[in-house]
């Protein structure tokens, strides 16, 4: 049976702020906002890179980190609980006798 997704959390529901590493690195490092921090307010988490030379690889590892952190899937538990509570209360709706549209003895051949 194919899992379904029941949440997605994209990099734009996220902040994403940028900044200047300091360290070993050269010019590269001095001039340039290579560092990222990525901040996911819903969950409070947070992930932060600056070990890479440029900031798309530095985003993709902050992006990880924050949805590995303990805060991020604290909220997802809780998210995913919520959601599927929602959910059986849909069912628990549609599945009362008058919603129901149910003929008895017609069966046609």
């Amino acid at each position: 049976m194919p899992r379904e997704k029941v949440l997605t959390v994209r990099i734009s529901d996220c902040e994403i702020q940028t900044f200047k590493a300091t360290g070993k690195g050269g010019q590269n490092r001095d001039k340039r906002d290579t560092a990222v921090r990525i901040i996911h307010h819903q969950s409070g988490a947070r992930g932060e890179s600056r070990e890479e030379r440029d900031q798309l690889s530095n985003k993709r590892k902050a992006f990880v980190r924050m949805a590995n952190s303990k805060a991020f899937k604290d909220w997802l538990t809780r998210e995913h609980s919520r959601r599927i509570a929602d959910v059986d209360a849909w069912l628990d709706e549609q599945m009362k006798p008058e919603n129901l549209d149910v003929e008895y003895g017609s069966d046609t051949n």
